[in-house]
């Protein structure tokens, strides 16, 4: 199983002033529509739909999650059109609908993802190993790390998007 390694930080902004002088080059943008199936204490499975917003071309993928904090343990692969809306429509529930912008700041690439149902921007940084996270130095703009906060994650707001509230 693959693990991911990533770092989280709150931005207070989206930098468009940076993308205007060229210090962080945008390289793809995204909607990302995702739906949990199932939550398990530190496990969760999930669906997305990914839409590619210059090409339009669509992706879908179903992955699972194992664990907490920067490294966790993930499984992803694609799956059909056809068994993402059979599996959305059966589920029932309210999508968790983000934009994100994947870009380059210097030799690093970042993601940027800007909420549509909520009042959040939060930038990930994925790292090849722990110490190279726990030694990532991140510059101010970056914002608050909530890396280790779960009051930020994607299943904590996707959970207040089923019940309706919308607060963080």
């Amino acid at each position: 199983m693959a693990v991911e390694i990533e770092r989280k930080f709150l931005l207070n902004e989206y930098p468009e002033a940076l993308i205007e002088e060229g210090s962080l080059v945008v390289e793809k943008e995204q909607l990302i529509e995702q739906t949990y199936l199932a939550l398990d204490e530190d496990q969760e499975l999930r669906v997305r739909k990914m839409t590619d917003a210059q090409t339009g071309k669509v992706e879908y993928t179903h992955t699972f999650k194992k664990g907490w904090g920067l490294a966790r343990e993930e499984i992803e692969y694609a799956i059909s059109a056809g068994l993402y809306e059979q599996v959305v429509q059966a589920h029932g529930a309210i999508p968790l609908i983000k934009r994100r912008v994947t870009a380059r700041w210097g030799e690093q690439l970042v993601e940027i993802d800007e909420y549509s149902q909520i009042d959040l921007l939060v930038l990930e940084v994925e790292f090849p190993t722990l110490e190279a996270a726990t030694s990532f130095a991140p510059p101010a703009w970056f914002g608050k790390d909530i890396s280790e906060e779960k009051q930020y994650s994607n299943k904590k707001v996707w959970r207040e998007l089923q019940t309706g509230r919308e607060e963080v």
